[in-house]
């Protein structure tokens, strides 16, 4: 066996190999792996939240090209009949999970507030889980007061991790959110927003971030957006999306993004154990 001093020589040199013709890093460090360099493109997943109220623009969202993820709120009135839509059309389908803002008292039916007990908190989560069919994630809806306070954190981890196969997305609705940070404790897959594509609704807006999230993708190797059913946002996915090949990105589910992030992170520490 080669010393552990001369493995970790190689795989340096290697990498500096890849550096030097340009290779980004999180690519570079995919492609040490047969398991995950079928495509060494950067990867972006999107999320379209607050489905469920309008049928119309839910029917849009869910017709988008590609995996485009979808997340409803749980008790709005036409979510199970988009849900399934959404699953039918090989979608993911998430809940978009109701929790308490710092800025409003509670308003939405299904939402987790700071002043549950564990017991009340469980109930309302697995309440909330319970209506949309076809669950494989979720992410918060608002929560810039919940998700700063790990007590609650540990209690929705502990409930998704109960729950079976799911994953989390931090929309990080604050900077003092805990949430990603407390999935990782319990072992919940898990990935964070990295942009919001329509927090100002306008063509011109939605097209300035979604360039702004590939930039994101090709500087580190993946990239999370979310965006809303606004008429806006679907008329600039749909066009924008067809045009992924010729941008050299990939877009795949959540689920798949979670994994090929962290697969990178394994496949980086693996080449300097060889």
């Amino acid at each position: 066996m080669r010393p552990c001093s001369a493995r970790i020589a190689e795989a340096t040199t290697g990498l500096l190999v890849l550096l030097l013709a340009g290779v980004p890093v999180s690519v570079a460090a995919e492609q040490g792996t047969a398991e995950n360099h079928t495509d060494p493109r950067p990867g972006i997943a999107l999320i379209i939240d607050d489905l469920g109220n309008r049928r119309e623009q839910g029917r849009q969202a869910v017709s988008l090209p590609g995996p485009v993820a979808c997340a409803f709120l749980p008790y709005a009135h036409f979510t199970r009949q988009l849900a399934q839509q959404a699953h039918t059309s090989q979608k993911e389908v998430m809940l978009h999970l109701p929790m308490q803002a710092a800025d409003h008292p509670p308003v939405d039916k299904g939402e987790l507030t700071l002043d549950m007990t564990r017991y009340q908190f469980m109930k309302a989560l697995q309440q909330d889980l319970a209506v949309i069919p076809h669950v494989s994630g979720i992410n918060n809806h608002r929560g810039s007061l919940l998700t700063r306070h790990p007590g609650h954190m540990a209690w929705l981890m502990q409930g998704i991790g109960q729950h079976g196969a799911l994953f989390f997305v931090d929309s990080r609705t604050t900077p003092a959110t805990v949430a990603s940070q407390l999935a990782g404790e319990y072992d919940i897959p898990s990935i964070e927003r990295k942009v919001f594509l329509d927090n100002v609704r306008s063509a011109d807006a939605v097209v300035e971030q979604f360039r702004r999230l590939l930039n994101i993708a090709r500087r580190e190797g993946t990239a999370l957006g979310i965006g809303h059913p606004h008429p806006e946002t679907l008329a600039v996915l749909t066009r924008e999306l067809g045009l992924l090949d010729e941008y050299n990105i990939q877009l795949v589910p959540v689920k798949r993004l979670i994994e090929i992030r962290n697969g990178r992170k394994t496949s980086w520490q693996a080449s300097l154990s060889r």
